[in-house]
């Protein structure tokens, strides 16, 4: 087994979950064992199997790493973001999140973040993409440096944007 009972982890898109029992149950026909996973911030439970590469799952970020990814929203710089057709800047903005790599969310939260900012100064807004796409960033990530730290997204929110200066 790869994970705990007790254990945090991400999984997929869902976010943070915990790992409540690990269960063997009948899965495409055979019995397997699977992970009983209660996620953090929806209500339901999902089974799945222990040995599932369609769905990506690691432990969540360790509370040394949370703080520094917090940290790390004062100096990353921001990235211009794709502009086009909205199916292929959604595109793109999927593959990253789908990688589930905090930098990478920082880069994109923060990019995402400085594109808002010029467009409010010239009394314009978001695109609903850029939206989407930022609410899904945050809501993975945010979610993500909560359970590491013990504390409320918002409050991650509010230190996010704390050292970031909005």
């Amino acid at each position: 087994m790869k994970f705990s009972i007790g254990e945090l982890i991400i999984y997929g898109e869902t976010g943070v979950c915990r790992v409540e029992g690990i269960e063997e149950r009948p899965f495409l026909g055979e019995i397997t064992s699977c992970y009983k996973l209660q996620p953090l911030y929806q209500s339901c439970v999902i089974y799945t199997p222990a040995d599932n590469s369609n769905v990506y799952m690691r432990p969540i970020v360790t509370v040394d790493e949370a703080e520094a990814l917090i940290n790390s929203f004062s100096t990353v710089e921001p990235k211009t973001l794709p502009q086009g057709a909205p199916r292929v800047v959604s595109e793109i903005y999927d593959k990253i999140i789908k990688t589930h790599d905090c930098d990478e969310l920082v880069s994109l939260i923060v990019s995402i973040y400085h594109k808002r900012k010029g467009l409010i100064e010239s009394k314009k807004k978001l695109s609903a993409i850029d939206e989407r796409f930022m609410k899904k960033s945050e809501d993975l990530l945010f979610g993500e440096l909560a359970a590491a730290l013990e504390i409320s997204k918002s409050n991650v929110s509010e230190r996010v944007i704390e050292k970031m200066g909005c």
